[in-house]
C-alpha cells in the first residue's frame, strides 16, 4: 500500500476478498462494522474519523495476506482500548482467537505506574509475552504503528521525536527479525524523518540530483545482463533495487563515508526461478564485471536469522563504479519482503501449518516467555530484549559446523549455555578455532567454538553474571544458584529485607503483612513469597528494590501526614488577613487566607472542600473537581462552606461553552441573550469545524448557581444551540 492512499473499507474488503473464501470475508466485513459503529463519536488528532486509523491497519493486514481472524483484529484492535466494550463481548460477537490477538495489542489501564517509560515499558512486556504465545499478535501491532507513523505529523514536535525514537528501537528492529522489509524499510526511514530531519531531506535531494544518472547507468547493467542469461536460456526478472534513505544515513554515520562513497547506492535485483539459477548468474555476473574481494556473501547456504536467503556481490560496474547484485528465487523475495507473514498466507480450506523448520528458526520466541517468568521488572524484560534480539548479531559455528547467532559481544559462557543448560553449568574452558581463550573472550562471526566441561565442574560462578551477555545465560546462572542454596538464600534473603525495612525506620512487623508480601511478590513476578526472599540471597534482585516497594505505601501517608503537619503549624504560626470578598469560611478557624481555586471556578450553591496548600492558605474547588479527587491529596482536604449573607452581591466568574448549528447570526443571538439575563460578559471566543459545529466559549460574572441556570436556560431556548455546559480550566 502506498504510504499516502488512504484505504476506503471497501477497498480493504476488496483485497480480502481476493484470497479468501465468502465466509471469512464475511466475518471481517462484520469486524469492519462493528469498530465502524464503536469508533463513531472518535476523532483522532488529525481530526479525521477514529475509524480511519483501523482501516488502513486492517489493509496493511490484508496487503499481507493474513488470515480472517488477524484482519478482523486489525479493524476492533483499539476497541477494548478506547470505546466501553469489553473482550468477552468481542469474543462473543466473533470468536475467542480475534478476543485474544485484540487483546495482545491492547495496552494495560486503569493501572497506576510512577512513570511514563515504566508504563509503557509494561505494555511492551504484555505485548511480547503475547506474541510469543502468538506471533500475529506483533504483525498487527506492526500495522498499527506504521499507520501511526504516517499520520505523526498531527502530533506535537517532543511526541513526535519520543515515538519515532521508540519505533527505531523496538520496531523497526523487531520487523527486520521478522524478515517484513516492506515494513521495517517504511518504519527506520519515518523515524529518521522526525529524529534527524536536516540529514534526512539532505539524502533525500542528494538522491534527487543523481537519480537521471543512476536510472541510465541502470538500465544499461540491466540489458546487459538480460543479454548475458538469455545466451544461456535463463529467465529472470531484473530490476534495480530501491534505496532506503536510513541504510544510507546509517552507513554514513557508522563508516564515516560521503554519500558518494556509499557502495548499494547502485543496486541490481534478479530473480530467477531455482537456486540452480542463482549461482549461474553469480557466474555470469562475475564474469561481465570484476568482483570486489570481500563483497560476497551467501545468504543462500547460510540464510539470516529472519529466515531472509539471497546471493550478495558487489562488482566494479561498466563505468568503474561499485554496483551491488542481488540474486534470488521468487519465493526468497516473497519471504525477503513479507518476512513470517509469507509464511502465515492463509490456505483456504486449511488450517496453516507451519513447517518444522519455520518453528524452529522462530524459537527464539518462545525464549520471550523465559524472560519474563525471570525478570524482576517490566524495564529489566525490555532491556533483555533489547540486547538478545535487537542488538547486531555474530554469527559462530559449533565444531560440527551447525551455525548459532549470538548477540555482538557474547562470549563462550553465552555460546555453552545455547547449546545447553548442563553444558553450561558444567563448562571449565573453551577453544576458539583450536586455541584455548578465557571465559570473556568476545566472539566473532566466523568463530568455530569447542566448549570444555567436566562432570566434576562445581558449576558457574557468581561472576559469570557479569560476563554473560544474553538473557538466556543470566536466567540458567540465576536457576542454578536458586536450586543450590535454596533455603540459605531465602533465609539470607529475608535477613537482608528486614534490615533494610528498619533502616528506613519503619515497623518490621506492620510492613511484613501477608497481604503487603503477596502485592510485592506478584508485582516482581515471584510466585510466593520464598522465592522472593531467595531472589533476593542470590543477588537476583536487591533487598533495597523489595523494601522500597512493601514500604511505598507507608512512606506516602508518612509524608502526607509530614506536609499536612508543618502546613498546619505554618498557618496557625503565621496568621494572615483572610482575602476580601471570597464568600466562603474554613469551619473553625479563623484568620486565613482563601481564594477560589481557577480550575472549577466555584461559585454559591455548588458543594466545595477546601485544599491546604503551602504558604498560599486554602485553596477552595468544587467537590467534583478532578484536582482533588486523587487519593494523594486527600490528606490535605478541610471543610469549608459558603458564607450566608443574603444581601452580598459579589460575582463569581464562570466558564460555559456552547454549541450548536453555525449560522448566519448564532453568536449575535447568544450575546443578546445572556445580556437579557442582566450578566456581564467578560470574555468571548468562537469556532466552527467542518461539519459546520460551532462553539462558543464565554466567561461570565454571576451571583450563585441559580443565576447560572438562568443563564443556561435561556441560552438554551435559542434555535440550533445543541447543548450548553460549564467548563474547568
Amino acid at each position: 500500500m502506498a504510504k499516502d492512499q488512504v484505504l476506503t473499507p471497501e477497498q480493504v474488503i476488496d483485497k480480502t476478498r481476493a484470497y479468501l473464501n465468502d465466509e471469512h470475508v464475511e466475518m471481517v466485513q462484520k469486524a469492519y462494522e462493528y469498530a465502524r459503529d464503536a469508533h463513531s463519536e472518535q476523532y483522532r488528532k488529525s481530526g479525521e474519523p477514529y475509524i480511519i486509523h483501523p482501516i488502513q491497519v486492517a489493509g496493511i493486514l490484508a496487503d499481507l495476506e493474513m488470515d480472517p481472524a488477524t484482519v478482523a483484529a486489525g479493524f476492533l484492535h483499539d476497541v477494548v482500548e478506547d470505546t466501553g466494550i469489553s473482550l468477552g463481548e468481542i469474543e462473543e460477537a466473533f470468536n475467542a482467537e480475534v478476543a485474544m490477538l485484540v487483546d495482545g495489542v491492547t495496552k494495560l489501564g486503569k493501572i497506576k505506574y510512577k512513570s511514563h517509560e515504566e508504563q509503557q515499558a509494561e505494555n511492551h512486556r504484555k505485548m511480547f509475552v503475547a506474541m510469543a504465545q502468538d506471533i500475529r499478535v506483533i504483525l498487527i501491532k506492526l500495522a498499527d504503528r506504521l499507520h501511526n507513523m504516517r499520520t505523526l505529523k498531527h502530533l506535537p514536535q517532543e511526541k513526535q521525536r519520543r515515538i519515532a525514537n521508540e519505533t527505531l528501537e523496538i520496531f523497526a528492529p523487531l520487523a527486520h527479525r521478522l524478515g517484513i522489509s516492506k515494513i521495517k524499510w517504511e518504519l527506520e526511514d519515518t523515524s529518521l524523518r522526525y529524529l534527524n530531519p536536516q540529514q534526512y531531506y539532505r539524502i533525500v535531494n542528494l538522491m534527487k540530483k543523481k537519480r537521471a544518472e543512476r536510472e541510465e547507468y541502470l538500465d544499461e547493467v540491466v540489458n546487459e545482463v538480460k543479454d548475458k542469461l538469455g545466451d544461456v536460456k535463463i529467465v529472470a526478472e531484473i530490476s534495480g533495487r530501491p534505496k532506503h534513505i536510513y541504510s544510507i544515513y546509517r552507513k554514513m554515520a557508522l563508516q564515516n563515508k560521503q554519500f558518494n562513497e556509499i557502495y548499494d547506492l547502485l543496486a541490481v535485483r534478479v530473480v530467477v526461478d531455482s537456486i540452480k539459477d542463482c549461482y549461474a548468474v553469480l557466474g555470469i555476473v562475475h564474469t561481465c564485471w570484476k568482483p570486489m574481494p570481500g563483497r560476497f556473501k551467501d545468504y543462500i547456504a547460510m540464510p539470516k536469522p529472519n529466515m531472509y536467503q539471497s546471493l550478495h556481490t558487489t562488482v566494479i560496474g561498466p563505468k568503474g563504479d561499485p554496483l551491488e547484485v542481488q540474486i534470488r528465487t521468487l519465493e526468497m523475495h516473497q519471504i525477503a519482503e513479507y518476512g513470517v507473514a509469507a509464511h502465515w498466507a492463509y490456505k483456504e480450506g486449511k488450517e496453516a501449518n507451519e513447517p518444522v523448520s519455520f518453528e524452529k528458526k522462530l524459537s527464539w520466541f518462545r525464549e520471550i516467555l523465559e524472560f519474563q517468568n525471570e525478570s524482576a521488572n517490566a524495564e529489566e524484560f525490555m532491556e533483555s530484549l533489547k540486547i538478545d534480539l535487537f542488538s547486531d548479531m555474530v554469527f559462530v559455528f559449533t565444531p560440527k559446523g551447525d551455525v548459532l547467532e549470538l548477540p555482538s559481544g557474547s562470549v563462550p559462557i553465552d555460546f555453552s549455555y545455547r547449546i545447553h543448560s548442563e553444558i553450561g553449568n558444567k563448562t571449565i574452558g573453551a577453544k576458539v578455532n583450536g586455541k584455548m581463550v578465557t571465559l570473556d573472550y568476545k566472539l566473532k562471526t566466523g568463530d568455530i567454538i569447542e566448549i570444555l566441561t567436566s562432570k566434576h565442574s562445581y558449576g558457574p560462578s557468581q561472576d559469570w553474571l557479569k560476563l554473560a551477555q544474553t538473557s538466556q545465560a543470566k536466567n540458567k546462572i540465576k536457576q542454578f544458584f536458586k536450586k543450590q542454596r535454596r533455603e540459605e538464600n531465602i533465609e539470607k534473603g529475608r535477613e537482608l529485607v528486614e534490615k533494610e525495612i528498619k533502616n528506613q525506620d519503619f515497623d518490621v512487623k506492620e510492613i511484613l503483612n501477608p497481604e503487603n508480601i503477596k502485592r510485592v511478590s506478584e508485582k516482581f513476578n515471584f510466585s510466593n513469597e520464598e522465592d522472593m526472599y531467595a531472589a533476593v540471597g542470590y543477588n537476583g534482585i536487591t533487598a533495597a528494590q523489595i523494601a522500597n516497594r512493601l514500604t511505598e505505601k507507608h512512606r506516602k501517608k508518612r509524608e502526607q501526614e509530614d506536609n499536612l503537619e508543618e502546613t498546619m503549624k505554618e498557618l496557625n504560626a503565621q496568621p494572615v488577613k483572610r482575602k476580601k470578598d471570597a464568600g466562603v469560611q474554613v469551619e473553625g478557624i479563623d484568620n486565613l487566607l482563601i481564594r477560589l481555586s481557577r480550575c472549577c471556578s466555584p461559585v454559591p450553591g455548588d458543594e466545595i472542600v477546601g485544599f491546604i496548600t503551602k504558604g498560599r492558605g486554602v485553596s477552595v474547588h468544587r467537590a467534583d473537581c478532578t484536582n482533588v479527587m486523587a487519593d494523594e491529596v486527600e490528606q490535605r482536604l478541610i471543610p469549608v462552606s459558603w458564607e450566608s449573607d443574603g444581601n452580598d452581591r459579589k460575582e463569581y466568574n464562570v466558564d460555559i461553552e456552547i454549541s450548536g448549528y453555525d449560522r448566519r447570526g448564532l453568536l449575535n443571538e447568544v450575546l443578546q441573550a445572556v445580556n437579557e439575563t442582566k450578566t456581564n460578559i467578560s470574555a468571548v471566543s468562537g469556532k466552527s469545524d467542518r461539519n459546520k459545529v460551532a462553539t462558543i466559549n464565554m466567561s461570565i460574572s454571576i451571583q450563585n448557581i441559580s443565576h447560572l441556570h438562568k443563564v443556561v436556560e435561556r441560552i438554551k431556548q435559542i434555535s440550533d444551540i445543541y447543548a450548553v455546559r460549564r467548563i474547568m480550566n
